[in-house]
């Protein structure tokens, strides 16, 4: 079941506000005769949505006492990093018992309000951080004993919420275990920005869903209204695309969870039950789409866009492989979907089945495993969707592939590197070749490094450090692997 957040804090009447004042417009708060709160709760409720609130307590603009608001006030936690920045209770200890009253005589107030005068099933917390974690739990306790079911996100005290909250904007996923989510947003701001015209096509999220729901995550799409309480005409189009996608092929994400099977060359699956959905992102243009690491036997195939489910023939190539016979034309060209019925439980391979069919196979790092003690993953927006703090030779990344016929590809790295980590070497292993390369300075560089000539087996794709020039060696974000004909 879906849920709708609304993004508040609830003064004397109601504002839609949120934490960067350069991101977003300001509505100031005006006594309501009604409650428009519980109308749009009575509204969720109809279509079977469930009902909650964001709060973000360590913004809050009206306020002398809240940490955050350093433009008005000589406040910690906020952007100017006073009294010690992130860490301002360890550097300022005197400055807690104003954030102290701040949290009993408002942000505790408030929440019980919203929970008495609402009963929300979710509350949203956000800027946490900018409180110490003591009066984080405080919060949390008081919460829990208003309404024990609650739900509460990973934010307000990291290892104590129901769920993880993930990267802001995300472009890729890193791996976590659990329950998560992630928080996109039509455009680059949260809430409505008159100046950011960046708003992504609907397959963008479309895609970035079944990527989410393939890992075991959740999506929380991010629409703020304009000054005039009405949505952009760009979001709508967007919520729209990805509305007529979900009529067809909703299925595929709703109530499923995380894949046995690896990632694909084209693409991503989801589970449920005894199916798997395959999202096609390439379309096979021979009409053969190879499906790497089931083990399970299959009953049959169909597409979901297909109204009379007619079955799709589907040959056995291994004990790891299918080949599912598809239409020549795909029927959605952001993610065509295949429904796969298997006998029992379905049950897959962990390595990677690498395709000389596929335009282009990109083995992204948060695909990969990381091998050491120090290599950090980024968050995963555009920006940062790599791996970081790699400092240690010994440290190095590795992908477990197969391929099942002789194919000759183009191999190439994608990464960020700053200056002080120019002239680093690394070399990049797969199979019986070693190829080599040197960082260079610049933000998603390709580095070609030649060709490789594979033949069929099981064997893992690594990229090892030589010299490490700087604080790390680079900031890698995937390797290309792209079909080439032999000598061409």
């Amino acid at each position: 079941m879906g849920y709708f957040i609304i993004t508040a804090k609830h003064h004397d009447g109601f504002a839609m506000y949120d934490s960067k004042v350069s991101d977003y417009n300001i509505v100031k708060a005006t006594p309501f005769k009604r409650d428009p709160m519980k109308e749009l709760k009575a509204a969720c409720q109809k279509y079977g949505l469930k009902f909650g609130f964001y709060y973000s307590q360590a913004f809050d603009w009206g306020d002398a006492n809240a940490p955050g608001n350093d433009w008005d006030y000589d406040n910690p936690g906020g952007d100017r990093l006073l009294h010690g920045g992130k860490t301002w209770w360890e550097a300022s200890p005197e400055l807690l018992p104003k954030a102290r009253k701040y949290v009993d005589g408002k942000s505790i107030p408030q929440l019980l309000e919203l929970i008495r005068n609402y009963d929300p099933d979710i509350l949203w917390f956000d800027t946490a951080s900018k409180l110490p974690e003591s009066e984080n739990l405080r919060i949390m306790k008081a919460v829990r004993q208003a309404k024990p079911d609650i739900i509460i996100n990973g934010r307000l005290v990291r290892s104590c919420g129901d769920y993880t909250s993930t990267a802001d904007r995300p472009a890729e996923f890193a791996p976590h275990e659990g329950d998560w989510e992630g928080i996109p947003t039509t455009n680059e701001s949260y809430g409505w920005n008159q100046n950011d015209h960046s708003h992504k096509p609907p397959a963008h999220f479309i895609r970035l869903l079944a990527k989410a729901a393939a890992r075991g995550g959740n999506i929380l799409m991010n629409v703020g209204p304009m000054g005039n309480g009405k949505l952009d005409p760009k979001d709508v189009a967007i919520l729209q695309g990805i509305g007529q996608w979900w009529h067809v092929n909703g299925d595929s994400i709703r109530g499923t969870t995380r894949t046995p099977l690896p990632v694909q060359a084209w693409g991503e699956s989801t589970r449920q039950g005894n199916r798997l959905y395959l999202h096609v992102f390439e379309w096979p243009p021979d009409g053969k789409l190879v499906l790497g690491g089931l083990k399970s036997p299959v009953k049959r195939a169909w597409l979901l866009a297909d109204p009379k489910r007619a079955s799709l023939p589907v040959e056995r190539l291994g004990p790891l492989d299918l080949c599912l016979v598809v239409p020549a034309t795909a029927p959605d060209p952001a993610d065509s979907v295949v429904a796969v019925e298997c006998e029992g439980e379905p049950a897959g391979g962990l390595a990677r089945l690498l395709l000389p069919t596929v335009r282009q196979d990109t083995l992204r790092v948060f695909d990969g495993e990381r091998r050491g003690q120090t290599l950090r993953f980024g968050p995963g927006k555009t920006s940062d969707a790599y791996v970081e703090n790699w400092s240690r030779p010994e440290d190095y990344l590795a992908w477990p592939v197969r391929l099942n016929q002789p194919a000759t590809f183009a191999v190439a790295l994608l990464y960020d590197a700053p200056a002080s980590s120019v002239g680093g070497t690394y070399t990049l292993k797969i199979g019986a070749t070693t190829l080599s390369g040197t960082v260079r300075e610049g933000e998603r560089l390709s580095a070609p490094l030649g060709r490789v000539r594979l033949q069929p087996g099981a064997f893992e794709i690594q990229v090892v450090p030589g010299k490490i020039n700087g604080a790390e060696l680079m900031r890698l974000r995937s390797v290309t692997l792209t079909p080439a004909q032999d000598g061409g």
